[in-house]
């Protein structure tokens, strides 16, 4: 009988651990300290590519690996629009609207590739939905748009304690929201 492996510590569950750590620190200083939970935040959502690259260089891809990417993808999203629903109250409802098609469709998805018996949700039938082959298989396509999903809602939350440099007569985050909502807006689609 040969020696059980531990997944627990598996590299890339590691860095979802400290994903999960950084997560925690920035929603702690959202209300207070912009600085200190965006750094947090944008770490975290960084170490999101390292641990997959972690678990493809190492052959530890897992369930449990895939499940905690997701769900600190999730939370951190979320308690990022619990922020953004304090700073902006009027859009409350369009912040709420968000989190439930984010953590529905994500929730559905996972679910279902699991269901299905694979190790991973971005294994997606080549003869299936188009959309989603192209947002799973291509690694630029995921990127630009997870990224710019997260482009729009940190700045959003950066616009609320300052403008950044002046650029055109407006503030960079505020230029950069504009920029980033068309992303947000196809992203939701998506989901």
């Amino acid at each position: 009988m040969g020696k059980q492996e531990n997944i627990f510590l598996f590299v890339p569950n590691l860095i979802g651990y400290a994903r999960i750590i950084l997560a925690v620190i920035s929603i702690y200083f959202m209300p207070t300290n912009y600085k200190v939970a965006c750094s947090c935040y944008v770490i975290s959502a960084l170490l999101d590519a390292f641990d997959g690259h972690a678990a493809r260089a190492f052959n530890q891809s897992t369930k449990f690996g895939a499940i905690l990417d997701q769900l600190t993808d999730r939370c951190g999203t979320m308690s990022l629009c619990i922020a953004l629903s304090n700073f902006y109250p009027k859009y409350m409802f369009l912040f709420q609207l968000s989190c439930i098609i984010d953590i529905a469709c994500h929730w559905i998805y996972l679910h279902s590739s699991i269901l299905q018996g694979k190790t991973s949700h971005k294994f997606v039938d080549m003869s299936g939905n188009p959309i989603m082959k192209c947002y799973y298989t291509s690694k630029p396509v995921l990127f630009f748009m997870c990224a710019g999903n997260e482009l729009f809602f940190a700045s959003l939350y950066l616009c609320h304690f300052i403008t950044g440099p002046i650029i055109a007569g407006h503030g960079l985050f505020k230029l950069l929201c504009w920029f980033s909502s068309p992303i947000m807006l196809v992203k939701t689609f998506i989901s």
